[in-house]
């Protein structure tokens, strides 16, 4: 496997991005780079959802949790979760998406946060909404639109560990 390896996982909320990259960071010793909104609120000593409410006309919290990802990165090899990941970290060495139907998304969200399936159904399909305009908005990125990548896996197929094994055996392949 190459030295200085870097992964870019991302995907849309309920994805498993942040579970997969810490199974595959694991798996290869590497670090894992996940650093987020909810960190960057505790940095800031505001309340998250006040944070994401700012961030929806203040874009440079964005652009600071983006920058301060790839800095991250640029010290050796890792494994970068975020929803941005392989659209941010240019020189990742294999760039994976998951995909999964906002019904199976939603479920995984609910299962960790609760919630009615109406409710959490409802409000998933409003953060695809608002995250697809904001990265639109700050970096002309269309997040529906990640055919570039190396790899795409249909989350709502596999289990954490059955993706994170896809991920891990790709990363091994790459000299």
């Amino acid at each position: 496997m190459k030295k200085g390896l870097k992964i870019a996982i991302s995907g849309k909320s309920g994805c498993g991005n942040s579970t997969v990259s810490k199974i595959v960071a694991d798996l290869l010793n590497f670090k894992m780079i996940n650093f987020t909104f909810r960190q960057l609120a505790e940095e800031k000593n505001m309340d998250f959802k006040e944070l994401c409410d700012l961030a929806m006309s203040d874009f440079s919290y964005d652009r600071e949790l983006d920058r301060r990802q790839v800095e991250m990165a640029a010290k050796g090899s890792c494994v970068l979760g975020s929803r941005l990941a392989v659209w941010m970290l240019k020189d990742a060495d294999l760039k994976v998406f998951l995909d999964a139907s906002v019904e199976t998304r939603s479920g995984r969200i609910r299962q960790r946060e609760g919630g009615t399936r109406e409710e959490i159904l409802a409000e998933t399909r409003k953060r695809d909404e608002n995250d697809s305009k904001r990265y639109r908005d700050i970096y002309r990125i269309d997040n529906n639109d990640f055919g570039f990548v190396d790899l795409i896996i249909r989350a709502d197929k596999f289990d954490q560990y059955q993706i994170a094994d896809i991920i891990v055996a790709a990363a091994e392949s790459i000299e």
